[in-house]
């Protein structure tokens, strides 16, 4: 497990990009509307960047295995891309 994954709890490594970026999305709102108080905007933005990581995290490994197009004499094949 990565450093950057151990900081991010259980539950938000369960969640899905989908709903991970929901969830980010609604921390966002509740941010700008100013109806929190300090406390509570400490501790959300703490999730939101726990959340931030998570989406970010999942964008690198969707793109990992994003296969990779390579011109052979002329034709376009796909091969895969080697993950470390």
């Amino acid at each position: 497990m990565s450093e950057q994954a151990a900081t991010i709890p259980a539950d938000i490594q369960s969640l899905s990009f989908e709903d991970a970026l929901k969830e980010l999305e609604q921390i966002v709102e509740k941010l700008d509307s100013g109806q929190v108080n300090l406390d509570q905007s400490i501790e959300i933005y703490t999730r939101g960047s726990q959340l931030k990581q998570h989406c970010e995290n999942k964008l690198k490994s969707a793109q990992d295995r994003v296969e990779k197009i390579v011109a052979q004499n002329g034709t376009l094949t796909a091969e895969p891309t080697q993950i470390d």
